[in-house]
């Protein structure tokens, strides 16, 4: 099986209908209830093992969250695109389990990369010691290290021990969110079912989906390498989504599934 033809397949099939209506209605909830309060991104979306905020449920609700409604728009075009295909070709039930599969180990991906970038940052606080006589040099350090802002916010103005506990806290509860590891299995399932399929940049651009699975799966190691602080793109998750992805698609056609 090596290219993809529409037969008599559902446009919108079951899973993926109601995938796309809970992320709706999710994000819905994000933009009115999480207005004014930060108590669903705090616990429905995943953080890291060393945050005070980590729930173990959070492994599942955060792959119905997101941040923005491009970010949203994308992520559920894509599971539309290449997910309909999936589950029309394995049923219901499989493409459910192949979907929380790929989520589930994107965020592992994630989060082992995570703990340890965590655990780096968490050291370098915890030596800031004030009875060191390079306190206020190392305290300078930390802070250009990890201020994500244009410089000193106001209510810190005489404050900078403050403001490294600040960054500190904002650091350890960062969030994340999102559908894209899952999506990103999605997307290499059907690269390796479909591989001359040709997918259509911008609705254009003819691409073997081969390749272009390929060409993102190089970008999104590229990325991960070349991370910035300014880059709040979890890369790992993408790529462990397409790698448990691949993994679990070609053991279910080596054993016939």
């Amino acid at each position: 099986m090596t290219e993809f033809r529409p037969g008599r397949f559902q446009i919108l099939p079951t899973i993926i209908k109601n995938l796309l209506i809970i992320n709706v209605l999710v994000f819905l909830a994000q933009i009115t209830i999480g207005k004014n309060t930060t108590f669903l991104e705090d616990t429905f979306a995943l953080h890291t093992w060393q945050s005070p905020l980590f729930r173990p449920w959070q492994f599942i609700t955060h792959m119905f969250m997101h941040g923005g409604w491009d970010h949203l728009f994308f992520n559920m075009f894509a599971l539309w695109m290449f997910g309909s295909v999936l589950e029309n070709l394995w049923g219901p039930k499989k493409f459910l389990t192949f979907y929380l599969v790929c989520g589930l180990g994107a965020a592992l991906c994630h989060m082992g990369v995570l703990y340890f970038e965590t655990q780096h940052f968490i050291d370098q606080y915890n030596a800031l010691n004030p009875s060191s006589p390079t306190y206020v040099g190392d305290m300078t350090n930390f802070i250009v290290q990890n201020n994500i802002y244009n410089g000193l916010p106001s209510q810190f103005s005489n404050n900078i021990p403050g403001f490294a506990q600040f960054l500190y806290e904002q650091r350890l509860n960062e969030a994340t969110l999102g559908a894209s590891g899952a999506i990103f299995g999605c997307l290499a399932a059907f690269g390796f079912l479909f591989p001359n399929t040709y997918i259509y940049l911008y609705f254009f651009i003819p691409v073997k989906a081969k390749w272009f699975v390929l060409f993102y799966a190089a970008f999104e190691l590229y990325m991960t390498i070349q991370k910035s602080a300014g880059d709040n793109v979890a890369h790992v998750a993408h790529l462990g989504g397409a790698l448990f992805g691949i993994i679990l698609v070609y053991y279910w056609k080596k054993n016939n599934r």
